[in-house]
């Protein structure tokens, strides 16, 4: 006769792997550290999986190809972008019907500043600047469809783009406070 398994008394300490195994055939996705939504401790950080297949912004962050100031200052971009935006509403059909138009609603203080500050990157970024920023961030295009769109196919033309995207973020990341406009001076060692 077999001897029966003992079974082992529960250790809180033992973490449980919460990551997903299975994912789509067509994926792409990226670690990240994010905060512990079940975490006892404030701070702890959990290892999640983020798609990165339609934005290029998390494709270039993950591949370490901008650093963080430049990605929070598209992410802000693109908030600001998504506040300031008045697109057309759908109609709700639970609602009475009723002739004659609809009011409009009114701006909101958040939806001003974020056009004003939209506004004041434009300006900073010129024109060229700032339709590749909208074509990137906004369209979530990646550099070889901005290179077929303007007709530019050849290689040098997508390295052209990907440098001007860049300096284009570093723009954005001073506009938006998350870097400095002079790197702070190191005092030199006396002897």
């Amino acid at each position: 006769m077999p001897r029966a398994k003992r079974r082992k008394p529960y250790d809180p300490a033992r973490t449980h792997d919460r990551r997903s195994r299975d994912l789509l055939r067509n994926a792409e996705v990226a670690t990240v550290e994010v905060d512990n939504p079940l975490a006892l401790e404030p701070g702890e950080k959990i290892v999640a999986l983020r798609s990165i297949r339609n934005d290029p912004l998390a494709r270039l962050h993950s591949h370490r190809q901008i650093d963080e100031a430049q990605y929070q200052a598209g992410r802000a971009f693109q908030s600001d972008w998504e506040k300031a935006e008045r697109g057309p509403r759908a109609v709700d059909p639970s609602r009475d019907y009723v002739d004659g138009g609809q009011r409009r609603e009114p701006i909101t203080e958040g939806q001003r500043k974020a056009v004003l500050r939209l506004n004041r990157a434009e300006r900073e970024l010129g024109a060229d600047g700032s339709a590749l920023v909208h074509d990137v961030l906004v369209h979530g295009m990646t550099m070889e469809q901005i290179g077929q769109r303007r007709g530019l196919h050849t290689g040098r033309w997508k390295d052209y783009f990907s440098k001007r995207f860049r300096e284009c973020l570093d723009r954005l990341a001073l506009l938006y406070g998350f870097a400095t406009e002079h790197p702070v001076p190191v005092k030199s060692l006396q002897r």
